[in-house]
């Protein structure tokens, strides 16, 4: 248990191994123990480390506010751990929301690691789609931008920021209407969805705009996804699979674009999970990246 902040711990898992120091970053729901199979193949190579987010399984859990989940707070707790560990420029490997972990430190303090490996974790928290835009990102800010006009707060410039919140609001506009004729039909009958988890709030509130990272990456995607046999969405399984398809690869394409440094792969039919369900591959893939990296 280390330490990141006063009164707060956060579980660290330590499946050692020779070589290089790996940590690994699990998803948003699940603990460094998602890793537990697959840290133990890496460890031929590297010395693997885990990390369990705050908020959930053995780690501390302070109140689920914005301000204790933000971007910045999350990749500011693996620093914490990397420097009470005292491990020198480790790699980084996240799953899903551990993206946004990755890029909190690959885009504000790239000089910490050696490189990023984003695990099917490159979606809008981890890198800002600067071609497409994204709903959610572009209504946080433009709810930072309202806020210039609380008095107290009001810029000099007021027309230019005026002007600029005016092209916020059509941007959001847009996404919008893209976003409301992509949504599923309402579920028919009286029953009532369940509240979904307190966390989700104070992390998806608390995501950031990154347009770039500043270190060497390998970003694997899952494209297509393999949903499985069977998959709980009210519209049709086509039609949900191409819009999958189509904003997987619209990231991918940003990382192409926006991230010099990123080597983008597409696993074609992976889950989510691909480093379960392709894990020779992604193997071999890490290994490649990181012997690519200077020493």
């Amino acid at each position: 248990m280390i330490q990141v902040e006063p009164g707060l711990r956060l579980e660290v898992l330590d499946w050692g191994g020779t070589g290089r120091s790996l940590i690994l970053l699990a998803g948003m729901g699940d603990t460094a123990h998602a890793f537990d199979t697959f840290a133990r193949k890496l460890r031929t190579n590297y010395h693997v480390y885990g990390i369990t987010r705050r908020g959930f399984g053995a780690s501390g859990k302070p109140e689920f506010v914005t301000a204790n989940y933000s971007a910045t707070r999350l990749g500011d707790d693996v620093i914490a751990v990397i420097s009470a560990l005292h491990i020198n420029r480790p790699i980084l490997a996240g799953h899903s929301l551990a993206g946004e972990e990755l890029s909190d430190i690959g885009f504000h303090h790239p000089d910490v690691v050696a490189g990023l490996i984003y695990l099917d974790a490159g979606y809008t928290y981890a890198l800002y789609d600067q071609a497409h835009g994204q709903v959610l990102l572009d209504g946080l800010k433009l709810r930072e931008m309202l806020s210039q006009l609380v008095p107290g707060n009001i810029p000099t410039d007021v027309p230019k920021s005026l002007n600029e919140i005016e092209e916020q609001l059509k941007l959001l506009e847009r996404e919008i209407a893209e976003y409301r004729s992509e949504l599923p039909p309402t579920p028919t009958g009286s029953g009532q969805r369940a509240a979904p988890p307190p966390y989700l709030y104070a992390i998806f509130s608390g995501f950031e705009n990154f347009p770039t990272i500043h270190c060497p990456a390998l970003v694997i995607f899952a494209e297509p996804h393999d949903f499985g046999p069977t998959q709980d969405y009210s519209a049709s399984r086509a039609a949900f699979e191409a819009r999958d398809l189509r904003i997987t690869e619209y990231q991918a394409k940003a990382f192409e674009s926006q991230v010099p440094s990123a080597h983008v792969i597409r696993i074609p039919h992976a889950s989510h999970y691909v480093y379960r369900s392709h894990e020779q591959r992604v193997l071999q893939e890490i290994d490649a990246f990181i012997s690519s990296l200077p020493n």
